[in-house]
């Protein structure tokens, strides 16, 4: 028996039509959350599929589309919860002060267009160290991001720096732990510029997930899910309970969004993203 369809068996009969086919049966959620997913996650499902399944299970909103994609979402009557940022990607960031200016040239095309469209949150990267020492990395990153996040303000939009592993998956990343993230919120200095607390990732840096999420939750305005070890399914086959997890969330007052950042096993990969929203859903 594959794994993808053992753990299929083990879904709920709610969830059971949840197929990667299109059904009429949406699931009744609390409200205390506002779901989301990240649609990397599921390229293998067309997006008018991935779309139409996804607000059948309830979401919002769906994470890290591009500008040409900010519509399609809208059409579906979700949003975009979180944008994808610059050119640059992930290694290469403000911490490199030879990228500030194109930096902000690029931010500055992204943040009315996504304001015209409602569109609140905007990711951006600190970049690599590349031999840089992190107090170094933080004041280029503050003067860097100062410019942007004025703008940002302005629009009402958020720039919002994802904090990423670099023991596993992101190499050699500065903001690799939520103190540093906090930092730099502080040198900014602006409401409009947070984190994006990736609950997968800090949990392979720091360990510690819900004493990190009480103390810095004024810094954080997103959170990623995904199980670990292997950024796979939340549910008993890894090592979180997110029941508890979300419910510390809820608890701080938090009001934005939680995706779905896990790649599914299941053979029916939005069963499992149902089943994910589920665990959430508290």
């Amino acid at each position: 028996m594959t794994v993808g369809v053992a753990a299929s068996t083990i879904i709920t009969p709610a969830l059971a039509h949840f197929s990667n086919k299109i059904s009429n049966t949406t699931m009744s959620l609390k409200g205390n959350i506002n779901h989301s997913a990240c649609r990397w996650c599921y390229n293998d499902i067309p997006m008018e599929q991935f779309l139409d399944g996804a607000k059948e299970i309830g979401l919002k909103g769906i994470d890290l589309l591009g500008p040409d994609e900010w519509h399609l979402a809208i059409d579906k009557g979700m949003t975009c919860s979180m944008s994808t940022g610059d050119k640059f990607g992930i290694t290469k960031g403000f911490n490199d002060p030879s990228l500030h200016q194109a930096l902000f040239d690029n931010y500055a095309n992204l943040i009315p267009k996504a304001a015209d469209l409602g569109i609140k949150n905007i990711i951006c990267f600190s970049g690599n160290r590349n031999g840089l020492n992190d107090d170094q990395g933080l004041i280029n990153c503050a003067k860097g991001l100062e410019p942007v996040v004025e703008l940002a303000q302005k629009h009402g939009v958020y720039i919002v720096m994802e904090l990423l592993n670099s023991k596993v998956d992101h190499p050699d990343y500065q903001c690799d732990h939520t103190p540093w993230g906090a930092a730099l919120c502080e040198m900014v200095g602006s409401e409009h510029f947070k984190l994006l607390y990736d609950i997968y990732h800090m949990q392979i840096m720091e360990g510690d997930v819900i004493a990190t999420i009480q103390k810095y939750h004024k810094y954080i305005n997103h959170y990623h899910t995904g199980g670990v070890p292997g950024r796979h399914e939340i549910n008993e086959t890894q090592e979180l309970y997110y029941p508890a997890i979300m419910k510390a969330i809820v608890e701080t007052g938090y009001k934005g969004f939680v995706a779905q950042e896990f790649v599914p096993t299941w053979e029916f990969p939005m069963k499992a993203l149902a089943k994910g929203v589920e665990i959430c859903d508290v």
